[in-house]
């Protein structure tokens, strides 16, 4: 079944910190971007096919995504489907995309913004690595699957079933396996984001950047099931996991979920994992 937010991808997000100067600054030396600052408080962290946006909140939240549609009639498309079912929209809050973009909220407060992009050139990044996906823990995860899967129209990649309980959930806007997932938990909160490397030796280079900044792998190398891609992570000055991905799997879009256990090996075919639930 085709929807109407394919193709969509991950264009940035916000993260909000007490010191987002502070944890702007951090992530332009981790990624060796250009960091600027932006009204109202707000920091733009921007290298090629990545952009993040922090302001001040609360320690390590991410108030809403942003997704960029095809065209202008693909956003309209999208956005009339979504009047059809009747899934409130709102103003969007990035100053990143043009006239149009509008927001809706998900079952755990988030945002989720639609719209096209400012066109920008000449913006470099150290090493190749492009934002891809954001992931979340929430207290709600079968709301959450529906209102990704049945309103927004994401298409459900993979699950991970505890018994026959939902523990995690994987769902794709474009042929990558996710640009966004969720995971059980006791409390909502934001999980991670990713930045996609073009390869595995991308992840060794991107592992000794780390060693060049004395910033520690917090998990991996490893491998996913789920996604099959190739991994680590690392920690911010709040918390916050960042994630290093190369080789996901690629879906078509009418392709079937798959379900997984509920164990350490589904989240790192390599060895232990971080289990969230």
């Amino acid at each position: 079944m085709t929807t109407t937010l394919w193709p969509a991808r991950l264009h940035h997000l916000r993260r909000d910190s007490t010191e987002p100067e502070r944890l702007a600054h951090w992530y332009g030396e981790l990624l060796g971007d250009r960091v600027e600052p932006l009204a109202n408080g707000e920091w733009l962290v921007q290298g090629h096919a990545r952009r993040l946006i922090v302001g001040r909140g609360a320690q390590g939240a991410v108030p809403w995504i942003a997704l960029a549609m095809k065209d202008a009639a693909h956003l309209a498309g999208h956005a009339a489907a979504l009047d059809q079912l009747g899934v409130p929209r709102a103003p969007s809050p990035t100053p990143l995309f043009l006239d149009g973009a509008f927001s809706v909220t998900d079952p755990d407060g988030r945002r989720v913004v639609f719209g096209l992009p400012v066109r920008v050139s000449g913006i470099q990044g150290a090493m190749h690595a492009r934002l891809q996906h954001f992931v979340c823990a929430s207290a709600r995860l079968p709301e959450l699957l529906a209102f990704y899967r049945d309103q927004l129209g994401a298409r459900e990649s993979d699950r991970v079933l505890d018994g026959e309980d939902l523990a995690a959930v994987f769902l794709r806007s474009d042929p990558e396996h996710h640009s966004f997932a969720a995971f059980r938990a006791p409390e909502s909160r934001p999980d991670h984001h990713c930045y996609e490397t073009s390869g595995w030796m991308d992840i060794r280079d991107w592992g000794d950047r780390m060693a060049k900044l004395r910033i520690p792998l917090w998990w991996g190398p490893g491998r996913h099931g789920p996604g099959n891609n190739l991994f680590f992570m690392v920690e911010d000055p709040d918390g916050h996991k960042v994630e290093f991905s190369a080789e996901l799997e690629l879906m078509k879009e009418d392709t079937e979920f798959r379900t997984w256990p509920h164990e350490q090996r589904t989240l790192n075919l390599w060895g232990s994992a971080w289990m969230r639930s």
